[in-house]
């Protein structure tokens, strides 16, 4: 029988400007091979799967896969599915949040708005310091050949998926960057990691506070248009070192215009030191899937 399938822009102010993302609302009865299947045939960065809930206080359980692999967690994927949820009528909110069940547990989903203007955040995965590294060290130059660095040095973030967290001297250079995309590569081999995260403080006058570009080296090599996770990784380092901009630990990051989006993601370290990583999401395509199996 034909699925229910949605296509959407996350992180997204606008259709065309964000992360696009597929979702099945009613994955009962797929199994991972199917699932996988279907998402190396969408070719988004992730296609997610709905079930109902397994664990108690849960409002619905996900599974994610990029074309290659299942994915533990992501953001922009978590965004969007709860848009969905709720746009279903699957679950909604309460007291302001979802609970996604997923491979890293039960997550909370902070809702706030409604409508066009609604934003979705989620509370990511405690991110951790696994390696720091010297301005100059030759594996971040080659990745980045040529660039003025910023102040912080490099730093390897391991919050789910790993991240090597650089900033650059400022938004300009950020902008400007040419990746060496074999270097990436071979950087993120070496370290299992997903690629360099760099980011620069914005110039003034700007919308956003943090002007950021996601290198992926491991697999495809590609830049994200827009990634929660990394952002959460990079806020956890900035919170590691009292450097988090913007005002009461709230700032806003600007991603993807280098490749044609134009995503803005709103980041929230709370009093507790959680990052909440989110933003709005837009419907864009609803149609029925029809998979040999479903």
């Amino acid at each position: 029988m034909p699925r229910r399938y949605l296509q959407l822009d996350v992180f997204a102010h606008r259709p065309g400007a964000g992360n696009p993302l597929g979702v099945i609302p009613d994955a009962e009865g797929l199994d991972a091979a199917t699932m996988q299947a279907i998402a190396r045939w969408t070719r988004l960065p992730e296609t997610t799967f709905v079930f109902p809930p397994t664990q108690a206080g849960a409002s619905y359980r996900i599974r994610m896969f990029s074309p290659q692999r299942e994915v533990p967690f992501a953001g922009h994927p978590s965004v969007g599915t709860a848009h969905v949820v709720m746009e279903a009528g699957i679950a909604a909110p309460v007291d302001g949040l979802l609970w996604q069940e997923g491979a890293t547990g039960v997550l909370p989903l902070a809702v706030t708005g409604s409508g066009r203007e609604r934003r979705i955040a989620v509370r990511a995965p405690r991110a951790r310091v696994a390696e720091t590294a010297a301005h100059g060290d030759g594996r971040i130059a080659a990745a980045l050949p040529g660039v003025a660095p910023g102040r912080l040095p490099p730093a390897l973030m391991d919050g789910g998926r790993r991240w090597w967290v650089v900033e650059l001297a400022d938004e300009a250079t950020l902008r400007a960057a040419a990746p060496d995309w074999d270097a990436v590569a071979t950087l993120a081999a070496a370290t299992d990691s997903m690629g360099v995260f760099a980011f620069a403080h914005a110039d003034a006058g700007q919308e956003h506070d943090l002007a950021v570009r996601a290198f992926v080296g491991a697999g495809a090599r590609f830049e994200d248009a827009a990634s929660g996770a990394a952002n959460a990784t990079l806020a956890a380092w900035l919170g590691h070192n009292d450097t988090v901009p913007g005002q009461g630990g709230r700032y806003v990051a600007s991603q993807g215009r280098e490749v044609g989006y134009d995503a803005r993601l709103h980041l929230r370290i709370d009093a507790a030191g959680d990052i909440w990583s989110g933003g709005q999401a837009c419907d864009v395509l609803s149609g029925e899937l029809d998979w040999p199996g479903t």
